[in-house]
């Protein structure tokens, strides 16, 4: 099972412009082959069909803890693609036509009509993601191969997407990614190695960029996160440490298994965007009903969530008093 958290594994920046383009761009990142939705799955569907548990512990424990993280990762790049979607609508006052008319041939039109000027599971073409994408061969060393393959080819892509999107949040978004990403690529390398022998760790960097020349990478590698392997359970995958050990190939630090989850940080209330229905033509409707199904059920008026921009339901109009009025009759 997966244990929900309502945070994000790091800071992104608040909505600045919107840049529709960079997002289809940075979709890559969400529903490519080498996406945080294939590291995901890869390893959720490796860890749920890996036999002999016991007997081979400590590489089932790296492999299904490590999908854990990936689950996180997703939700990252959907809060970076959603909050460089903010503000790309105008704003309806109900003279504009056609809204969304400035919107053709920006990015992806996909994220205006079928995703609520959200992430979707698609790559940066609008292709969907395909279980394809998925490997899972039962064979632990070839699996273990093909997770380090998988672990390069995301950080290639990462690179790329770095290079091609300037916006604040893509570049908060993969200099987090390139870090953690490169924890997977050296957990992996050590499994190979402990298992087999053969050191995989000589290839490093792959691509050959060092993380640390990257701005956006150094805050989370001085703060020692290239070195941390988080155990993503409060009670399980204990035997971490017995694979994940020894130096850093790059840096020859102590690599550390850390027995908690990263603390995480509230994510953004991005606003409401009417010309696409998100989460409603009239969202302060909806706001005004919740406000009122809390009170019913003896919870506080106001909202509960912690968010970082710390942003308050703004005053319901009088016409959307009636009409939420009417509605809950």
């Amino acid at each position: 099972m997966i244990r929900r958290i309502d945070r994000i594994a790091t800071e992104l920046p608040p909505p600045t412009e919107p840049d529709p383009a960079g997002a289809a761009a940075v979709q890559e990142l969400m529903g490519g082959r080498f996406g945080e939705m294939s590291t995901f799955l890869n390893y959720t569907f490796q860890s749920f069909n890996f036999r002999n548990r016991q007997g081979a512990r400590p590489f089932y424990d790296l492999i299904a803890n490590i999908a854990g993280e990936e689950f996180g990762h997703i939700e990252l790049v959907a809060a970076a693609i959603n909050t460089m979607l903010t503000g790309a609508t105008p704003e309806t006052n109900g003279r504009n036509k056609a809204p969304l008319a400035s919107l053709k041939g920006v990015g992806n039109p996909h994220h205006f009509l079928a995703g609520g000027q959200g992430a979707l599971p698609q790559n940066s073409q609008g292709r969907p993601w395909t279980g394809d994408y998925v490997f899972s061969s039962g064979d632990l060393v070839e699996d273990l191969t093909h997770n380090f393959f998988l672990e390069t080819g995301a950080r290639n892509n990462k690179l790329k997407v770095y290079e091609m999107v300037e916006h604040p949040a893509a570049r908060a978004l993969t200099g987090y990614l390139l870090v953690r990403g490169g924890v997977h690529q050296v957990a992996y390398a050590r499994a190979v190695e402990r298992l087999t022998g053969a050191d995989l760790t000589k290839l490093f960097p792959t691509p050959r960029i060092p993380t640390e020349k990257i701005p956006e990478c150094r805050p989370h590698i001085k703060r020692g996160d290239h070195l941390r392997l988080y155990r993503f359970s409060p009670n399980d995958y204990l035997e971490l440490a017995a694979v994940f050990n020894g130096p850093h190939p790059e840096t020859g630090e102590d690599l550390v298994v850390i027995d908690e989850a990263p603390e995480g940080v509230p994510a953004h209330d991005l606003p409401s965007q009417p010309a696409v229905f998100a989460p409603d033509y009239a969202p302060e409707e909806i706001a005004e009903i919740a406000e009122k199904l809390r009170v019913k059920a003896g919870m506080p008026k106001a909202p509960t969530g912690e968010v970082a921009n710390g942003r308050t339901p703004t005053k319901p109009s009088r016409t959307a008093r009636k009409r939420a009025a009417a509605r809950s009759k």
